[in-house]
C-alpha cells in the first residue's frame, strides 16, 4: 500500500487529445516539469502516522501530450524508487504507477485536468481510489491519495512538494 500510494505522486498527458482539450491540459503539465521535493504522511490505515520524504523529477512525455515523474521516497534509511506516467486516452487519462496493477503498482483508469489540478482514478484489484494533485503557483504542489471504503473516499496519503532548483522557467531551460 505504501509503495502504491507513494507512487501516486506522479502525473500525466496525451496524444489523442483534440487541440481544444489539449491546450489547458498541456499548460498544467508544463507547470509540473522540474524538480520537486517534500514531506508526506500516511494519514489513515495500518501505517497511519508514517512520515516520508520524496524527491521527483517531472518531465514531459517524450512521445505524447503528458508527463512522467521519476524519483524516490524514503522513510528513515529506507528508500523506494517511484515512477509514474499518465497519458491522455480519448477524453480521459490512463497510465500506471510503478509497474501497474499487473505488478505491484496501480493502474490509472480515468482522469481530468481542471485548471491547476488533476484528478485521476486508481485501480488495483479490489482497491479503488483517486489521486488529486493541485498546483499552488509555480512553487508548490499538494497531493492527496484517497481509497474507496464502502461508498466513501477516505484520504490515506498527503504530500506537500516544493519546487527545488528555482522556478519552472529555469527548470525548462536546463
Amino acid at each position: 500500500m505504501l509503495t502504491a500510494g507513494l507512487a501516486l505522486a506522479v502525473a500525466a498527458g496525451s496524444a489523442l487529445a483534440t487541440p481544444a482539450l489539449a491546450e489547458p491540459d498541456e499548460a498544467f503539465f508544463r507547470q509540473v516539469v522540474g524538480q520537486w521535493s517534500g514531506p508526506g504522511e500516511i494519514v489513515a490505515g495500518k501505517y497511519k502516522g508514517t512520515k516520508f520524504v520524496c524527491d521527483f523529477a517531472g518531465s514531459q512525455h517524450p512521445r505524447k501530450l503528458g508527463m512522467e515523474l521519476d524519483g524516490s521516497c524514503r522513510v528513515g534509511m529506507f528508500s523506494q524508487p517511484m515512477r509514474a506516467e499518465v497519458v491522455r486516452s480519448g477524453k480521459s487519462y490512463t497510465g500506471a504507477f510503478q509497474d501497474g496493477a499487473k505488478g505491484k503498482g496501480l493502474d490509472i483508469v480515468s482522469g481530468n485536468v481542471d485548471g491547476d489540478r488533476i484528478v485521476v482514478g486508481l485501480d488495483r484489484k479490489q482497491l479503488k481510489g483517486a489521486m488529486i494533485a493541485r498546483l499552488d503557483g509555480e512553487g508548490a504542489m499538494a497531493i492527496t491519495v484517497s481509497v474507496r471504503v464502502a461508498s466513501e473516499l477516505v484520504p490515506v496519503i498527503g504530500m506537500n512538494l516544493k519546487r527545488t532548483g528555482g522556478t519552472r522557467q529555469s527548470a525548462l531551460k536546463r
